[in-house]
C-alpha cells in the first residue's frame, strides 16, 4: 500500500522530534561545559534574525571602567513581517586583567566573563539604518569604517555613510542610501571591499554576475553608480567572491557551478584561472591575509579546500569534518594559519594549518583530525555569519549569528590557543568535573594544552560540541 501525504507527513514529525532530543541533550551538555571551554561567552537575542556580522577596528576603553566598548555591524531579516534595518551595536567585553574563572559562570545568562559589569545587556543596538528588504550582507570599507555597505535583495549594493544619518531612522521606513549601486538583476550573498585600494567593492549575485563598482565616481546630484566592469565566468549562481589580500587587481569568485574563478580587473574578459574546486555548490572563499599563493573554498559538499593558486589544479589539503554544507570562511587577523568555518551544522570549526600532519593517539583520532582545534556549538541553529575581533587585545575573540535571532560572542579558553605556558587545572580532570566529556589519560596536571599539538584540550571542545534546538529548549539568553 501506498504511503500517504499524511503518514509522510507524521513520519517526518517524529523524525524531526528525535532530532530536537538529541540537540537539546547535546545542549545542555555544552551549557554545563561552557565554563571549561571558554573565556567569554555572550549570548543576546536579537529582535530578528541578523544574517550578517562584522566586527568594527575601533573601541572605547575607559580607564574608570572594567570593560572594553566594542562595535559589531548587524542587519534584520524580517521576512517582510516588519521594517527591515541595518544595524550597529555595542558590545561589552571585560578587560584581559578582569579575573575570569569558571566558578563564575553565569548560569541564568548562559554566560562566563563580565560580571563586574552592570547588569544590563552586554549587546545593544545603537543605531538603526532604514534598508530595503532583509540585509543579505553589510561590511564596512576598511579605509574608513565610517562607509557601509550591503547586499539588498533587490540586487543592488547599498551605500551608507553613518556619519549623516540619525541613531533612530525616519518614520515611515523610507530607505535613503547615501549611493546605490546597481548592474545586477538578483540578489546575492557576496560582498567585499578592496583591502588595498580605496572605494573599490565587488559583489556577487544569483544573476551569475560579479560586478565591480568604484565609489570614488560619486559626484554629488547622482544617486547611483553603474558598475566599472561586470565579470561573466560562471553559469550558475555565484555565491561569494574575496580581493587578494596584498594584490589590488585579483580577485577570486565561486559559485553553485562548483567553480573557483580567479580574476584580474586588467583583464576582465576571461578568468586567470579556471578550477573545479568541489563536487558540489562552493559557498564560500577567503584569500589567506599572510600568504599571497593561499585561498580556501568551502562547498555544500561539506568539506573545506586549501588552494595554491601557482599550482590551482591540486588541492594543498581538504579539511574534513563538518556535517552539513559550509557557508562561511574566515582567516584569522592574528594568526597566520587559522582559519575558520561555519556550517549548516550549527558548528563553528576552527582549523590551524600547522597541525595537519601532526601524530595522533587513538583516542584523539576518533575526535577528529590534528588540524581541527577548536569546535564552537552553542548555537540554537544555523549560523549566518562569522567575524574575528580584529584587536590584539581580543585575539582569539569572536562573533557569530544565526537564524534563530541569536548573536553570540565568545572566545575559547587560553589552554587551546596560549601556548605551552597555560597548565590545565588538575580538577578539571577528575572524576565527573565536566559532565559528558570523555576522560582523557594521557593528560595530567603538568601538561600543557597548547594550540601546538597537545590536544587533551581540543578533545575536550569536540567532545561536547553541541548546538539547541529552536523548539523545545527553554534558551536563557538576555533580553533585547
Amino acid at each position: 500500500m501506498k504511503p500517504t501525504v499524511q503518514d509522510e507527513d507524521m513520519e517526518d514529525d517524529l523524525a524531526a522530534e528525535e532530532e530536537n532530543k538529541l540537540i537539546n541533550e547535546e545542549y545542555k551538555t555544552w551549557k554545563k561545559n561552557a565554563p571549561y571551554l571558554y573565556d567569554l561567552v555572550i549570548t543576546h537575542a536579537l529582535d530578528w534574525p541578523s544574517l550578517t556580522c562584522q566586527w568594527f577596528p575601533d573601541k572605547d576603553a575607559p580607564a574608570n571602567k572594567p570593560y572594553t566598548t566594542h562595535r559589531l555591524l548587524l542587519g534584520t531579516h524580517t521576512s517582510g513581517q516588519a521594517q527591515d534595518y541595518l544595524q550597529i551595536a555595542t558590545v561589552q567585553i571585560p578587560k584581559r586583567d578582569e579575573k575570569l574563572d569558571r566558578d563564575n559562570y553565569d548560569e541564568q545568562r548562559g554566560e562566563l566573563g563580565g560580571h563586574t559589569i552592570p547588569p544590563q545587556p552586554r549587546i545593544q543596538i545603537t543605531q538603526k539604518f532604514n534598508h530595503d528588504g532583509e540585509v543579505n550582507r553589510a561590511r564596512y570599507m576598511p579605509q574608513n569604517p565610517d562607509l557601509l555597505a550591503t547586499k539588498a535583495i533587490s540586487g543592488q549594493v547599498l551605500i551608507f555613510d553613518r556619519t549623516k544619518h540619525s541613531s533612530e531612522p525616519p518614520r515611515g521606513g523610507t530607505c535613503k542610501p547615501d549611493i546605490r549601486l546597481v548592474g545586477q538583476a538578483k540578489e546575492g550573498f557576496g560582498l567585499a571591499w578592496n583591502p588595498v585600494k580605496g572605494g573599490h567593492i565587488l559583489g556577487a549575485s544569483e544573476d551569475m554576475t560579479v560586478c565591480h563598482w568604484d565609489i570614488n565616481s560619486y559626484t554629488k546630484g547622482t544617486s547611483t553608480i553603474e558598475p566599472t566592469t561586470v565579470f561573466k565566468g560562471h553559469n550558475s549562481v555565484v555565491g561569494d567572491v574575496d580581493w587578494h589580500a596584498t594584490k589590488e587587481n585579483v580577485f577570486a569568485s565561486v559559485g553553485d557551478d562548483k567553480m573557483l574563478l580567479l580574476w584580474d580587473t586588467r583583464a576582465p574578459t576571461e578568468a586567470t584561472t579556471k578550477i573545479q574546486a568541489h563536487d558540489r555548490e562552493i559557498l564560500s572563499c577567503a584569500f589567506s591575509p599572510a600568504c599571497e599563493y593561499l585561498i580556501i573554498t568551502g562547498s555544500a559538499d561539506k568539506t573545506v579546500v586549501l588552494h595554491d593558486i601557482r599550482s590551482p589544479t591540486k588541492k594543498l589539503h581538504i579539511f574534513e569534518s563538518h556535517t552539513d554544507e559550509v557557508l562561511h570562511l574566515a582567516w584569522s587577523p592574528h594568526s597566520a594559519t587559522v582559519f575558520a568555518s561555519a556550517s549548516g551544522d550549527r558548528r563553528i570549526n576552527i582549523w590551524d594549518l600547522n597541525q595537519i600532519g601532526v601524530e595522533q593517539s587513538p583516542d584523539d583520532q576518533e575526535d577528529g583530525p590534528p588540524e581541527l582545534m577548536f569546535i564552537h556549538g552553542g548555537h540554537t541553529a544555523r549560523p549566518t555569519d562569522f567575524c574575528w575581533a580584529p584587536g590584539e587585545s581580543e585575539n582569539w575573540t569572536a562573533s557569530t549569528t544565526s537564524e534563530d535571532n541569536v548573536v553570540m560572542v565568545w572566545q575559547p579558553t587560553m589552554r587551546i590557543w596560549a601556548g605551552d605556558e597555560v597548565k590545565i587545572d588538575e580538577k578539571e580532570l577528575e572524576g565527573d568535573a565536566m559532565e559528558g566529556v570523555e576522560s582523557v589519560p594521557e593528560a595530567g596536571p603538568s601538561k600543557a594544552v597548547a594550540a601546538s599539538g597537545a590536544n587533551s584540550a581540543r578533545s575536550q571542545s569536540m567532545s561536547i560540541s553541541a548546538s539547541v534546538s529552536n523548539s523545545g529548549v527553554d534558551v536563557e539568553v538576555e533580553d533585547s
